[in-house]
């Protein structure tokens, strides 16, 4: 089942009203998933007053259409986005195995290519922000909120100067679908409060008691999923994600 997990982040100034931002990822989105679709389109009772998605929403060629169904009640929200490399790249079969045998994903396995740009256009039609080495300000109840993301550095597409420099919005929240450490230090020492990624899923397995098994990046195991505090500042939320490889479609605890 899938399960919404409510997070108080202490990050606004005193005295401003609350902010409801709903955090999504990692669909990987088929042409045959109506429960997951139901579920995501559920979400849009929460009226989130933003709504951030955090990449890898496609899992084959047909899914455009069925990943635009499970979010069109939330994409009339304001929303920003980054993609994943399961946005570009469909997912291979391989031995699960792998993720013990290199916790960091120093192994790379390209698919064929996936239509991410009729994705990536039905999004910024509807209104939602394209943050791929994009910073940008926005009014949201009151709050200046500063926004700012970078393309997938699980692949090293990650290019953070192309938005560097320090924040003075109310807010500032930075996105990335891997939660590389290198990633989130650039976004804690230019000021931003919150960064929001995926990849993750939650250590792909969970062992009761010990926890995620391998992160898939350079990331500790105990930061593999919800909030935590950053050791230079501001905090890391990491979604344990929506969605699992077509060719292994198990989580374990996650």
């Amino acid at each position: 089942p899938f399960r919404l997990r409510p997070i108080d982040v202490p990050i606004l100034p005193p005295g401003s009203p609350d902010l409801k931002v709903l955090h999504v990822s990692d669909l990987h989105m088929t042409t045959t998933q109506p429960w997951k679709v139901r579920w995501v389109r559920s979400l849009a009772d929460l009226n989130p007053d933003l709504v951030i998605d955090t990449g890898d929403n496609l899992a084959g060629h047909g899914a455009v259409a069925a990943t635009l169904e499970a979010l069109g009640p939330l994409l009339v929200r304001p929303g920003a986005f980054v993609p994943g490399s399961n946005d570009w790249f469909a997912p291979t079969k391989k031995n699960p195995a792998r993720y013990l045998l290199s916790p960091n994903g120093d192994r790379r396995h390209y698919g064929e290519r996936l239509p991410w740009g009729d994705l990536r256009n039905a999004f910024t039609d509807a209104g939602w922000l394209d943050l791929t080495h994009r910073r940008t300000t926005i009014e949201v109840r009151g709050l200046t909120v500063e926004l700012a993301g970078v393309s997938d550095a699980h692949l090293f597409a990650d290019h953070y100067e192309r938005v560097a420099g320090p924040t003075k919005a109310d807010v500032a929240i930075g996105l990335s679908h891997s939660p590389e450490p290198r990633v989130i230090n650039a976004f804690a020492d230019d000021g931003y409060s919150l960064v929001l990624s995926g990849h993750t899923h939650g250590g792909q397995l969970r062992v009761p008691g010990f926890g995620a098994l391998v992160t898939n990046c350079g990331l500790d195991r105990k930061r593999a999923r919800g909030l935590s505090r950053w050791p230079t500042g501001g905090y890391l939320h990491v979604s344990a994600g929506l969605g699992t490889s077509p060719f292994a479609p198990v989580r374990f605890a996650c």
